[in-house]
């Protein structure tokens, strides 16, 4: 269903009704020779991390504001190497008009330091028209906004074999407690009720996100994630607790997931020869349960939304890809104000891969029902929150073997031990924030 190409008009109101003054943005030769709109003659340069079919996509969305506008763009990426790159650009005085950058605490950085463009007044507009107040405030920095939230991941997901499910008698659940209950009925069945990839600990950091969103709310999580508040707070001590009931029944849990890789969990369930009904992780999953091609997303490859916890209101977490300015022109600001329309990532959606934190996009144009209910959920949050370990220094939230990841395999290895894990949590987060 990804490859299914659907032609949809390209309609730029956002574009057509910037009535900005012209400006002379320097750059190459362009791909694309512009048109005979307002900005004739302009050349603009944008990077991403976007390569193969991801570039081609969002190459498309840039061909729409240039058909509209006339602004010819030009498009690099710097695949993972943002900070370098961006950083040997500033120096050297000539960086893009304009990035994508998939960590906010980069966004943060280059604000701090000055390189970066305020949004305008009306790309504020724009965004506030668009987007939730979560959306909003990810953009922003010290009070300031800077950001367009263009690209978005859903890390709320959990996704189960419908086969096996349907054969136990087991149904979506409707919160914590049914989730257990569900996963017991599967495991009466002769499956285990869930699969667990934690020979890295990313996985298992993603698990504690999401469970302590649902329980300790958007205040306490962005404090957490500051380190304005201790591993060893209550807060912690409960989303553990909620843990400890499901990673402790060694009934519900298949067999070795401190051994086993992201992918192999993702196997053992839709698989040829599956040994688990369910799997946690972002929407990624469709694309490895479609490298496996043994089941297929959207038939009896299925997801649910991450349980409510203690009958909390709609949460997601996620990523995503950010929009920002390195230049003041117009130009550069009238490509920010389309970014931040429904029109341009309408362009991109109905080829897939594209989940759009803008609220005002038609769903109605996802290629199949899968990666609508993957949007609708994120849109539909009451609260959103970006990765928790993206956000805090990568000696304690992204290094493998040490700080957050070490520590929760761990626990996922003795769920016993409350009040251990959140000090080691606590010396491990306060050494990294101190360095």
């Amino acid at each position: 269903m990804r490859h299914q190409r659907l032609i949809v008009p390209v309609a730029i109101a956002a574009v057509a009704g910037l009535t900005l003054a012209g400006c002379t943005s320097g750059g190459s030769t362009p791909n694309d020779p512009g048109g005979s709109g307002e900005f004739a003659g302009t050349t603009l340069e944008v990077s991403a991390a976007w390569s193969g079919a991801e570039q081609t996509n969002f190459e498309a969305v840039l061909a729409a504001f240039t058909a509209e506008s006339g602004a010819a763009v030009n498009y690099s990426s710097f695949g993972d190497n943002a900070a370098t790159t961006l950083g040997t650009q500033i120096e050297g005085g000539s960086p893009p008009n304009v990035a994508m950058l998939a960590q906010p605490a980069l966004m943060n950085q280059l604000a701090a330091d000055g390189n970066l463009q305020p949004l305008s007044e009306e790309a504020i507009a724009a965004v506030a028209e668009n987007y939730s107040q979560s959306w909003v405030d990810l953009g922003s920095s010290d009070g300031t906004q800077y950001g367009v939230w263009f690209k978005a991941s859903n890390k709320s997901t959990m996704w189960y074999n419908a086969d096996l499910y349907d054969q136990a008698g087991a149904a979506v659940p409707e919160g914590w407690d049914d989730f257990l209950a569900q996963l017991q009925i599967v495991a009466d069945s002769g499956y285990a009720g869930i699969s667990i990839g934690a020979d890295v600990g990313w996985p298992l950091t993603d698990w504690f996100e999401n469970v302590y969103l649902r329980t300790a709310g958007g205040d306490l999580y962005d404090q957490l994630t500051n380190h304005e508040i201790p591993w060893t707070d209550p807060s912690v001590t409960e989303a553990l607790d909620v843990l400890a009931t499901l990673w402790g029944d060694d009934a519900l849990v298949e067999a070795g997931a401190a051994q086993r890789t992201f992918p192999e969990s993702v196997t053992e369930v839709f698989g040829a020869d599956p040994k688990a009904a369910t799997v946690y992780e972002g929407d990624f999953v469709a694309g490895n349960i479609s490298d496996d091609g043994t089941s297929t997303v959207g038939e009896n490859a299925l997801f649910y939304d991450f349980p409510a916890v203690n009958d909390s209101a709609p949460a997601v977490v996620g990523g995503g890809d950010v929009a920002v300015s390195f230049t003041d022109d117009a130009a550069t600001d009238a490509l920010m104000q389309f970014l931040a329309s429904p029109a341009a990532a309408e362009v991109w959606v109905p080829e897939g891969g594209l989940t759009s934190p803008n609220n005002n996009v038609d769903t109605s144009l996802y290629p199949d029902d899968t990666s609508r209910q993957i949007a609708e959920a994120l849109t539909g949050a009451e609260t959103f929150r970006f990765d928790m370990s993206d956000l805090t220094p990568s000696a304690f939230g992204g290094t493998a073997g040490q700080g957050f990841w070490q520590i929760m395999i761990e626990f996922l290895q003795d769920p016993s031990d409350v009040a251990g894990t959140q000090q080691k949590l606590e010396d491990a987060a306060a050494a990294a924030y101190a360095s």
